[in-house]
């Protein structure tokens, strides 16, 4: 399958971008992908070096005739988003994404593809490696946990850094140069519920909800999808026979929304054909309601062993309570910028199981205070219920910076080469480069990238002619670096 992507123009990002893909980049786990760009850097004989958080920097000087222009930071993320379909077999831990080429779109089998931030890190490695590209002295970034924490954005080490302008290849339309971007926080719950017997004279069913368009928790959380875990919840607490559960599951990843749940619940034997007719009835309203943003919503039971074990039932009734009440989606629209989101909350996990009932949720917002206000509402349902919650992993927005010399350039670039103007937005993605400033104070940051669609998804692709155009640009905006 990479022999195709190998094919494709411009190779210096899809040679390299197969040679990443097939290497394991699980976040939190990057040690072989860690160890794979240490070598890329000293096997061209560049200064190579890795600081205590396993942060990877390749230095390259500037080619002839550019000795006097500004150092350039490059700067992707090396880790990736590991989310597959259910049918779907694959190790992440331990084998290579598998790559289709699919029209003008490449994408992989089932998974996740990893363009997000790969295609980046392949565009900086195809310049740390290239003879003939005139660029000013470049200083390689490749950060990592990106997706699961900022961890290495947080702990960046200023000392191996002297560039003033920071290129993050990690935006994902071609038209769009990102000037801002959402902060974070993570809330992480856990209660523990009683249990008691299993009733007699029941049915026990497993109810599978799938078929959602999932996609990418800050920038997709706009254009109404489906959070299959929120639509679970509303299934169960809305039904019109007596329930009694023993388990849900739904979702995964902290900053995906979820695109499919199950959950195993009995019901009186009387109400069999009721329960049924209203499994199929929601699937349809489910439908309706979502159309034309969602096309392949399926809900699906089939009959299962009755556990012996069920929730009691007030713990029942107190969790469907909180996950109905939990807040998800668009909390508040920015009053400064047209169509920007400005404060958001995705439900990304639910687990009700031996015993326990966990979730994780990310809030995300580009203002301070309205970022507070959005944790302590999701948080305000789980504390009503006594469950312990606890939230961290916050990292800062990226104020946008009105006298960015390197956003007139690149402005003034797009317009001579596309003759039209360029998108310049803040976006609601949680991008390193608030972070990064607030380590590098003095750096002038612009965000940009190709066409990347459902990103943490197993829909996730990446247009191959939007990377020809981003690979065009990327490479005329390092000749016009201006002077130090």
């Amino acid at each position: 399958m990479s022999e195709e992507v190998r094919a494709l123009e411009p190779k210096e990002i899809w040679e390299n971008f197969a040679d990443l893909n097939a290497v394991p980049r699980p976040s939190k786990k990057e040690e072989k992908v860690r160890q794979f760009m240490i070598e890329f850097g000293q096997n061209l004989g560049l200064e190579t070096a890795e600081d205590k958080i396993g942060n990877v920097i390749i230095k390259k000087p500037a080619t002839e005739g550019m000795e006097d222009k500004q150092i350039v930071i490059l700067q992707s993320h090396l880790d990736m988003v590991h989310q597959k379909n259910n049918d779907t077999d694959f190790d992440f831990e331990n084998e290579g994404i598998r790559m289709i080429v699919d029209g003008d779109w490449v994408k992989a089998d089932g998974t996740t593809l990893g363009a997000d931030n790969g295609i980046g890190v392949a565009a900086i490695m195809g310049i740390l490696a290239s003879k003939d590209i005139p660029h000013p002295a470049i200083e390689a970034m490749f950060t990592v946990d990106e997706e699961t924490g900022m961890t290495g954005a947080l702990n960046l080490d200023p000392s191996f850094y002297e560039g003033t302008i920071l290129l993050n290849l990690d935006t994902e339309e071609d038209n769009e140069l990102s000037i801002g971007c959402a902060g974070g926080m993570d809330t992480d719950t856990s209660y523990a519920y009683e249990v008691e017997g299993t009733k007699a004279n029941v049915s026990t069913y497993r109810i599978d909800l799938k078929g959602l368009m999932g996609g990418h928790s800050g920038m997709d959380i706009h254009k109404g999808r489906g959070n299959a875990n929120k639509l679970m919840a509303r299934l169960l607490i809305e039904a019109p026979v007596d329930i009694f559960l023993h388990e849900i599951e739904g979702g995964g990843v902290r900053n995906a929304i979820p695109r499919e749940a199950y959950a195993i619940v009995s019901v009186n034997t009387d109400d069999i054909q009721m329960w049924e007719s209203y499994i199929k009835e929601t699937e349809q309203i489910f439908i309706s309601e979502y159309t034309p943003v969602e096309n392949a919503i399926r809900l699906t039971f089939k009959s299962v062993n009755t556990p012996e074990k069920m929730l009691s039932e007030y713990d029942q009734t107190a969790i469907l309570a909180t996950l109905n009440a939990v807040y998800n989606g668009v909390f508040k629209w920015s009053l400064k910028f047209d169509n920007l989101v400005e404060t958001s909350s995705s439900l990304a996990y639910v687990s009700v199981k031996d015993g326990v009932f966990k979730t994780t949720s990310l809030q995300r917002s580009s203002v301070e205070s309205t970022k507070q206000d959005i944790v302590r509402t999701v948080r305000s349902p789980f504390d009503l219920l006594g469950a312990d919650v606890v939230q961290g992993g916050e990292y800062p927005g990226w104020e946008p910076n009105p006298d960015s010399k390197i956003l007139d350039i690149m402005r003034n670039i797009y317009i001579e080469r596309y003759k039209e103007e360029p998108h310049v937005a803040a976006c609601h993605a949680g991008l390193e480069c608030g972070i990064l400033l607030s380590h590098l104070p003095h750096i002038d940051t612009i965000s940009f990238g190709p066409n990347i669609r459902h990103a943490h998804s197993p829909d996730e692709c990446v247009q191959i002619s939007s990377v020809q155009k981003f690979w065009g640009y990327l490479l005329e905006v390092l000749k016009q670096i201006p002077a130090k």
